[in-house]
This record gives structure tokens, C-alpha cells and sequence, in this order.
């Protein structure tokens, strides 16, 4: 596998003086392959490049000698806008990229391909058809008219109604769906539409296509439909080189010591089969793997998340390393805290700490430093575990709750620990983007879906807001003394809310929790509220994660529309925690006053109403809410040309053949360049650049290295010396140009008449992504792949200086489409 070439600031530019270094003939440079013996006497008498004392060859090439400040012009420059695209390319790249050979990469992508399939089957459920195949497929039966639907081969349509017809053939009547298209009406046997249709929904809140297709032209619908494949291919390989260069982190296996089996024997309760697995999915992680652990847990709230993180947090501060846990409000991280300190409180040695604001600042520097000398060995605590401040002493895993919750800098910050540390994330209704990568298999994942025995179904019930339901709600759970959440979106509600309740509740202890509290006045609420000495604890979504109170059994949420759908299902996982029946009260304004997405997000939620749907959840809500966490705004724009169902189903299509998307490179020096092009530099030019040997022996050798070496030099040779004449340029353009070639498999480049010939290993497969995905259409419509080479027919016999441009030229844009492929 070639160089995956690191980003600019981990790479040192290569500085002038190696360009001055006593010469090695070694080194020295021939075009088109490497130098042998059998070359000498020739280069001799016929050199590429004049030695130092050189004659000057009258009427080939005269330069004046170039300035060191001579402006160059990307537009009459190939070699400069290459350079741009280069450091624009690379400087995007956030992580170095290692060597890794075919070996190497064969038995990642089988470990990538086993990992998709247990991805694939979390997913299934009731999208696994008769036939044991995944499908997005939409039931007709249960669209709505006026519903939009893709048809897998007409296009985008919208579905007016099902009903019986009688056909031609036939005198017995058939059920028909029919779909309405912009130039008019379809009908489809039922049978054959629930094979071919989709629903179709677009990535943001906008529901309606730009246009619905054509039944007698395809051909717009065929281009979408291409673009949006090219689009996943680009993107699965693009995940593919993340994936794998995570594989690549090395770490020594975790021991399975008897103490961590002591360790689970604690646990109080007996553990859900989903439960069971997965503490062997992390036990195994950490035991049997040399890889950092990356795994998501995703179950409903308590479902029993936390007790395999502890087990996880055992086994690594068991052998002597430290474990943080991440949590997005300091209730949550108060409560891990607590329950952390009473399960490890039989170990006097492990030290567990909490890190909030709710500490003075000299209490803040006793812990930063107990966390850098390796005194912690857990600590716990909000986003300030991500500062530079924190310097950990043998960080061994992350535990992050929640991580939907933390802003987009700290989600960052969380992901650049995975190269280093095993992570575990815990979550009851996971990110779009976390859930996407847990079931294309990139991510590995592990569902607790079956409640422990005693948890009941949460009773939900949506209507509009009435102050007689409130007050019946909230009297019927003080009646069997229990405690109530009062939850508001806002903090500009909170006290009008207090007054009302006062007033209808005289006699009972209420209180308000917010997060503009002081710290103290907030700990002092909560901890009141967990001891039950408060009954009604009216707050915003600060108590949406992690308060864990059995006494409390009903929740009122005033302003329904204005949660996400996750919001919601966290919220109301706040209640039900005990063997008692517990009771969810979701108000809304007036339904008139709800956008479509309000209503849709509402619906869904009564839909989930069984406990363990959280994960389902977060897949609605992926589809309600949008793919703008996963995809960019360019992907975006690819999945509203097919909608997210089609485009779904082509991914998974797409990542079971991964292994098709390949571009196996060959090394630089096996590379021939055979255009008959031997450019020969003039005396004046010679002395100008003072050792010109020495500097093209070190341009020989950076183009052997990878293309960003390549592209460094040139920029540090022409600040040094300024534009280069003519025949420099071209001797440069070859060593882009098998740099380039090398890259993308190309072993032999040479011309016959008027065609030009390129070898290469390339499969038909990665040739139509890399031309579809090629700017130009003057270079995309004139390469074609027959057998192992790729010709290009041009007009007309090329002088061989036009032709090296044309061949530089197109090489450049078939290059640039390696921004998104592996490269092995």
C-alpha cells in the first residue's frame, strides 16, 4: 500500500540544505525508470541534464534567469493549481495516514465486512423481508394519499390511493396502487409495488421534492440516480480509510483477571440476555483485542448501560489505568459519581473524583493535579475533562453518556481520544451520525433491548394543555405518594408554573431547577428532590439525562412541540424506574399551531410506545429530523436526489462490495513514462541553480515518497529560484505525472499515433467512479478502459510537449477523485 499521505502540519517542509548535501551517485536521476549499470555509458555521452561545466546549447532554450519574486499564474501553470488542489486536499485531512500493505488490507476489509453484517442485523427487525434480505421497501398499505413515493426505475411520484381495477386480460378485479407522475398517472399491482417502491423524504424539514419525474423520460431520473450512487461509493470508501486507520492503533489486550470477575459477582440484580452479551461484546473488546475499543451502547433508560461501563472501567483501572466519565449536565455527572463511588467502595486503592463547578477553584487544582500524578484512577465530570487543563496520567477508556448532548468542538475533541483509548459510548436514543456509523458496521454496537423484569410500559398520553388534566395528574400520584417532574423548554415559564402550582397545591413542597442556578442552589434542589423531601420539581430539560428516583412515577412536559424526539424519549425514561405504573402527560399548545414536523415527531413517539425503542426511535427521528449530522452539504444534496430510503438501501448495497472499490497502487520507481521526452537544460540555467544535480536527485527521491512530498519541493524550488524555464517544468511534469500514475495503479503511460496508451490494474468498477467523478468533460469523454489499459483517442497527432500537457492534465483529474478512495 502506498503512503496515505499525512495532513500538512505533521509533515516538516523539506528544507533547501538537503538540496546541497554532498552529491551520491546513487541517486542519480533517470526519467523513466530507475538507474542501472547498463545505462551509465549511454547517460554519459547522451545526459537528460548538463553537468556543472556544461556548454550552453545554442537556440534550444535561452531564459533569462528567473527572479526569485516571479508571480506564478495557476491559470497558465498546471503545476500550481495542482499544488492548490494538493494542500487543499490534504489540508482537510485531520489525521496522519499509515503505510499499510495488500496483506494488511485484505484482512481489515474482512474484519470491516464481518462487523457491517452484525451491523445489518440490529437493524433488520421488520425490515428483513421473506426472503431473509434487508429492505427499505415501503409497504403500500400503510401510505397516506398524497404521500411521496420513489419508484426504483420511473422516479419520484406521489401515491394517490390503492383500489381494485379490473385489467384487460383478466375478469377477476386487482388491487392497484396508483401514483400520480408530472406528466400523468401509473397504477401498479399491489404485489409489484410493495418490490420497487420507496417512501421518499428529504434530509431536512422541506418534505417535497423539487419536481416529481417523468414516465415517458427516465433519463432525468437514471442521471439522479447515478449521481447519488457515485456520491455512497465515494462516501463508503471515504469511511472505509477512517475505519482502517483506527484498525491500525495498537494497544496491548487488557488481562482477564479473577478480580474482575469478583467485580461483576456484586451486581445485585440478574442481568437481561441483552445485558449478558454485552458485557462479553466489551469484555471481549478489551480482552481479546489489540485494537482501541470503539462501541456503542445503546439501550432504553434503565436498562442496565451503566453496570457495563462499570464492568469495562473495572477491568482497565484493574490494570493500572485511568478511566473518565463523560457526562453533559452535572446532575448526571453528580449521579455516575455517586453510583461509581458505592460500587468501587469496596476497593480503598481505586480513588474515584468528581470534577464540576460546583468546586472552588483551589479544590479544582488539588484534583487537575491528583488526575496528572495518577492519583485518580475514575473521574468523572462535564465537558471540563476535555480541556487542555486535564492532563491524564495513563488514560486507558472514555466513557461518554449522552453524546448527543455535547457540542460539536467537544464531539470532536471526543473522537481525536479514539486513536489513542478505548471508548464507550451510552446512549438511549443515539445521534443520527452515531447510529448511521453503529449500522454501516463502522462502529461497533451493542443493543440492550429487553427490560429487566420489573420495568412496565410508561403510560403516555398527548392532548392539548388543560389545567384541570395537570392538577388531576399530579393529585393522583401524590395521592399513592409518589413525586412528579414538571418539565417547561424554556426558563422564561418556570415561574409562572410555580405560581399555578402553589396555588392548586398548598400544602406540598415544589421547587424549581434550572441550569442558571448557582451551582449550590441547584445541588441543594436535586439532592432534596432524590431524598423525596420535594414532591414537584418543576424544571427545564436539565433533568432530561440521569436522575435516577424510584419515587418519582409521573412526568408532565407543558410545550410538547417545541422537544426533539429524543428529548422527549429521555424525558420520559425519567419515570418508571420502580415496579410501580408510571405515567407520561405530553401537552401541546393547540394542534393547529404544529408545523408538520411537530406532528410527525408526536406521532412517532406515541408509535414507540413499548419499552426498549429507543434505537427505532433514533431512526425515526434520523428521518424527521435530517441527515445534517451525517452527511455534508454535498451529500445532503445527493440523498434529496433519491431520498433517504432508495439512498439507504444503495449504501448497504454498496458496503457488501466494498472490496470492488480498491485502487491498488504500484510503487513510483515501477512506473514508465515513454514519450520520448528528454528536456535538456541550458549552462546559464545550470549555474543559476548552482547544483542542479543535487537538486534533481532530491526531486527524484520526494516523488518517490508521495505526492505531498513531491509538491512541498517544487513550492520551496521555485521560492528559492523562482519560475522555472521551460524545460525544468517538463522534467517536473514527469515526476508528477509517475507520481500521479503510481497513485492510481498506472504502470506504463506511452502514445502511438494519435491514441495514448495508459496500463493499469484498475477494475471497471473504480474506472466509471473515478471518470464520473472527473470535472472536465474534454478528459472524461475521451478515456475508456479496454482490458488492463486505459486509452484515450485525442483528435490529432500532439507535438510531444502538448501531448506530456494533455497526459499532466488528465492525469491531474483522474488524481483528484482519490480524495475520497482508499488507496492500498
Amino acid at each position: 500500500m502506498t503512503s496515505l499521505l499525512p495532513s500538512p502540519q505533521l509533515i516538516s517542509t523539506h528544507p533547501f540544505t538537503k538540496l546541497t548535501s554532498p552529491l551520491k551517485p546513487r541517486h542519480l536521476f533517470f526519467l523513466n525508470h530507475p538507474f542501472h549499470h547498463k545505462t551509465i555509458k549511454k547517460l554519459l555521452f547522451t545526459p537528460p541534464f548538463y553537468p556543472l561545466n556544461a556548454v550552453h546549447t545554442q537556440g534550444l532554450y535561452a531564459p533569462s534567469s528567473p527572479s526569485k519574486t516571479d508571480k506564478l499564474d495557476p491559470e497558465n501553470d498546471p503545476i500550481s493549481t495542482l499544488n492548490q488542489r494538493i494542500r487543499q486536499e490534504y489540508g482537510k485531512r485531520k489525521v496522519s495516514r499509515n503505510v499499510m500493505d495488500s496483506e494488511e488490507a485484505d484482512k481489515y476489509i474482512q474484519m470491516v465486512k464481518e462487523q457491517q453484517q452484525r451491523g445489518l442485523q440490529k437493524l433488520k427487525g421488520d425490515r428483513e423481508g421473506k426472503d431473509g434480505t434487508f429492505s427499505y421497501k415501503v409497504d403500500p398499505y400503510t401510505l397516506r394519499s398524497g404521500d411521496y413515493v420513489v419508484h426504483k426505475k420511473v422516479g419520484i411520484g406521489r401515491f394517490v390511493g390503492i383500489k381494485f381495477d379490473v385489467s384487460k386480460n383478466s375478469i377477476e378485479p386487482t388491487e392497484y396502487v396508483f401514483i400520480e407522475y408530472a406528466d400523468g398517472m401509473a397504477k401498479l399491482p399491489v404485489k409489484q409495488a410493495s418490490k420497487m417502491l420507496y417512501r421518499y423524504s428529504l434530509p431536512n424539514e422541506n418534505k417535497k421534492p423539487r419536481a416529481l419525474s417523468k414516465l415517458n423520460d427516465t433519463s432525468a431520473w437514471e442521471k439522479r440516480k447515478t449521481k447519488g450512487k457515485v456520491a455512497i461509493q465515494k462516501m463508503v470508501v471515504d469511511l472505509m480509510e477512517l475505519y482502517l486507520h483506527r484498525l491500525k492503533q495498537r494497544r496491548p489486550p487488557y488481562p482477564m483477571s479473577p478480580v474482575v470477575a469478583e467485580f461483576a459477582a456484586k451486581f445485585p440484580y440478574e442481568p437481561t440476555p441483552d445485558q449478558k452479551q454485552a458485557f462479553i461484546d466489551v469484555e471481549k473488546d478489551l480482552t481479546e483485542r489489540e485494537t482501541p475499543m470503539d462501541r456503542l451502547i445503546c439501550g432504553d433508560v434503565g436498562f442496565g448501560k451503566t453496570e457495563v461501563a462499570m464492568r469495562a472501567i473495572h477491568c482497565v483501572v484493574a490494570a493500572k489505568k485511568q478511566a473518565m466519565v463523560l457526562a453533559p449536565t452535572i446532575v448526571l455527572a453528580k449521579q455516575h459519581f455517586d453510583v461509581i463511588s458505592e460500587r468501587f467502595s469496596v476497593y480503598p486503592d481505586i480513588k474515584v473524583g468528581l470534577l464540576s463547578r460546583f468546586q472552588t477553584r483551589s479544590e479544582k487544582e488539588a484534583y487537575l493535579e491528583m488526575i496528572k500524578n495518577g492519583d485518580l484512577d475514575i473521574i468523572v465530570g462535564t465537558h471540563s475533562l476535555l480541556g487542555n487543563r486535564v492532563v491524564y496520567n495513563n488514560l486507558g477508556l472514555l466513557v461518554v453518556d449522552e453524546e448527543q448532548r455535547f457540542g460539536v468542538k467537544q464531539k470532536e475533541r471526543i473522537a481525536s481520544f479514539k486513536t489513542s483509548v478505548d471508548v464507550l459510548t451510552l446512549s438511549a436514543t443515539p445521534i443520527p451520525r452515531t447510529l448511521y456509523l453503529a449500522l454501516t458496521g463502522f462502529r461497533d454496537a451493542s443493543l440492550i433491548s429487553t427490560p429487566p423484569p420489573e420495568r412496565v410500559p410508561i403510560k403516555t398520553q398527548l392532548s392539548s394543555f388543560s389545567k384541570d388534566k395537570v392538577i388531576s395528574a399530579i393529585k393522583y400520584e401524590l395521592d399513592r405518594s409518589g413525586q412528579v417532574f414538571y418539565v417547561l423548554p424554556r426558563i422564561k415559564g418556570l415561574e409562572e408554573a410555580m405560581e399555578f402550582l402553589e396555588e392548586a397545591f398548598p400544602d406540598v413542597e415544589i421547587a424549581v431547577a434550572h441550569g442558571k442556578q448557582f451551582s449550590k442552589q441547584l445541588e441543594d434542589t436535586m439532592e432534596k428532590f432524590t431524598l423525596g423531601e420535594i414532591k414537584i420539581l418543576i424544571s427545564t430539560n436539565i433533568v432530561e439525562s440521569g436522575l435516577d428516583i424510584q419515587n418519582a412515577n409521573t412526568i408532565i412536559i407543558q410545550d410538547v412541540q417545541q422537544f426533539g424526539l429524543a428529548q422527549l424519549y429521555q424525558l420520559r425514561g425519567r419515570v418508571g424506574r420502580a415496579d410501580k405504573e408510571a405515567y407520561a402527560y405530553l401537552f401541546y399548545p393547540d394542534k393547529s399551531l404544529l408545523t408538520d414536523q411537530a406532528l410527525e415527531r408526536l406521532a412517532a413517539l406515541e408509535e414507540c410506545r413499548e419499552l426498549g425503542q429507543g434505537f427505532q426511535l433514533a431512526e425515526r427521528d434520523m428521518g424527521i429530523r435530517g441527515f445534517g449530522t451525517i452527511f455534508g452539504e454535498q451529500q445532503t444534496g445527493d440523498v434529496g436526489n433519491v431520498g433517504i430510503d432508495l439512498f439507504f438501501e444503495m449504501l448497504f448495497e454498496s458496503l457488501s462490495k466494498v472490496e470492488d472499490h480498491r485502487v491498488v497502487s504500484v510503487p513510483y520507481h515501477s512506473v514508465q513514462v515513454d514519450l520520448n521526452i528528454n528536456p535538456h537544460l541550458s549552462s546559464e540555467y545550470i549555474n543559476h541553480l548552482e547544483n542542479p544535480m543535487e537538486i534533481i536527485n532530491e526531486a527524484e527521491r520526494v516523488a518517490g515518497e508521495d505526492i505531498w512530498s513531491l509538491m512541498q519541493f517544487t513550492e520551496n524550488f521555485r521560492r528559492q529560484y523562482g519560475k522555472e524555464p521551460r524545460p525544468m517544468e517538463l522534467i517536473l511534469k514527469k515526476l508528477y505525472l509517475r507520481r500521479m500514475a503510481a497513485d492510481i495503479g498506472v504502470t506504463r503511460i506511452y502514445s502511438s499515433g494519435k491514441t495514448v496508451f495508459m496500463k493499469t490494474n484498475m477494475n471497471k468498477k473504480v474506472f466509471k467512479m473515478m471518470t464520473e467523478s472527473m470535472t472536465s468533460d474534454i478528459y472524461k469523454d475521451s478515456l475508456v478502459l479496454e482490458g488492463d489499459q486505459i486509452k484515450a483517442e485525442l483528435l490529432l497527432e500532439l507535438p510531444k510537449e502538448q501531448l506530456l500537457n494533455w497526459i499532466f492534465n488528465c492525469m491531474a483529474e483522474l488524481h483528484a477523485s482519490l480524495a475520497a478512495l482508499i488507496k492500498y
